[in-house]
């Protein structure tokens, strides 16, 4: 897998976000140019012929369209709606650096604007659908953590936080599996030290994720293996007082049995 799926409630919140009341009454006349290039045109047309683009799922040509708005209208109130719209259209054509600028853009001017959480929650779903697999690296999802923390710091109370800490979940539980990863790398290689170093870090500081419990029997394994049965038996016994019928205790278990049990 390369990427997340969004999700349906996901889609539907962001077209919730999205919903216009129009500004102005909409100019009449004035097709759209297949093309983007200067051509003045009034405030209404120009934002009726991007919202058209959006509205049939032309979503590069309407972020093209609406940052035209800015441009040849920077001190309109269209404006401002229009940067959200292009970051919007870049997201949903999977333009995901464009989208996280533009969302950026328009926080660095409006700050305290009331639609300051939903620039934030684009943010970090921009960098969310970027996730790679774990055999990569994962700056990328370091990134969405932080962008989908700023969500729930700032605005806990939010419409965009629940979705936020979901998605953090999920984020959280892809860094636990890289750590996995690297750390199971370490004990094919018998560099046992550093196999406990990325165990150990799972255990700590993603012990509510799915790979917690693996991540105890591996610390048991590497234990053993560097002949510290004490702080083997000790990574057992929580791996058993926390997963009691986990098949990971169960392998801890006989595990110390064979190897240590007189530890």
């Amino acid at each position: 897998m390369t990427r997340f799926d969004p999700s349906r409630a996901t889609v539907r919140l962001l077209a919730a976000a999205l919903m216009i009341t129009p500004l102005a009454a909409c100019a009449g006349g004035g097709g759209v140019k297949k093309d983007t290039r200067y051509v003045a045109r009034d405030v209404n047309t120009l934002y009726r012929a991007a919202q058209d683009r959006l509205d049939r799922k032309q979503y590069g040509l309407a972020a093209a369209l609406f940052d035209e708005v800015e441009r040849q209208h920077p001190y309109s109130p269209w404006a401002r709606r229009a940067q959200l719209m292009s970051s919007f259209s870049y997201y949903m054509d999977r333009e995901y650096t464009p989208a996280i600028e533009a969302a950026q853009r328009f926080l660095a001017i409006h700050p305290g604007n009331k639609d300051a959480p939903y620039a934030y929650y684009l943010i970090g779903l921009s960098y969310y659908e970027q996730i790679s697999d774990v055999t990569r690296d994962q700056k990328i999802t370091q990134q969405a953590q932080n962008a989908l923390g700023e969500v729930i710091r700032r605005y806990p109370d939010s419409r965009y936080a629940a979705d936020a800490r979901l998605k953090i979940d999920l984020v959280r539980d892809h860094l636990a599996g890289k750590e996995m990863e690297i750390g199971r790398f370490y004990q094919r290689s018998s560099n046992w030290l550093a196999a406990s170093i990325r165990f150990r870090e799972v255990v700590d500081k993603y012990q509510t994720t799915s790979h917690a419990p693996e991540a105890l029997y591996r610390l048991t394994e590497s234990y053993l293996a560097l002949g510290i049965p004490a702080e083997a038996k000790k990574s057992a016994a929580v791996l058993g007082a926390n997963y009691p019928g986990n098949e990971w205790y169960e392998r801890a278990y006989k595990l110390m049995q064979r190897y240590a049990p007189s530890a």
